[in-house]
């Protein structure tokens, strides 16, 4: 069994594993979503950003292209936190997250609600 996220019988050789390489198409489809999403969805920081997939692709190959399946996520630490790190893969690069998106906007809620009160004081 794959030691990455238990995805096929060896993660070396696997060619839908944890090491399974990019599409080609890849570099455009990344540049059309940081292009419409500049900035990441927890923090809004513009720096430092990674077009995360929701569902992994070496998991889901057929979602590696589509614009659903991605979500932008910064490593900048802007709001004390790795945002790709923590809520993509729940502090661990081998596990993801299959409820980034509800996360996402629950955090991005508080983080707006604590801005607001901080200017209101």
């Amino acid at each position: 069994m794959c030691r990455w996220l238990n995805c096929c019988d060896g993660y070396q050789d696997c060619p839908t594993g944890i090491l399974a390489t990019r599409r080609h198409e890849w570099t455009r489809v990344r540049e059309a979503h940081l292009e419409q999403h500049p900035v990441c969805e927890v923090c809004g920081g513009s720096v430092e950003l990674n077009v995360h997939h929701i569902k992994p692709y070496h998991l889901f190959p057929e979602l590696e292209l589509q614009p659903i399946n991605l979500i932008t996520l910064c490593t900048s630490k802007k709001s004390g936190v790795n945002c790709h790190l923590w809520f993509g893969h729940l502090g661990d690069w081998k596990l993801y997250n299959p409820e980034v998106l509800r996360d996402v906007q629950r955090w991005k809620m508080k983080l707006l609600s604590a801005r607001l009160q901080s200017y209101s004081k």
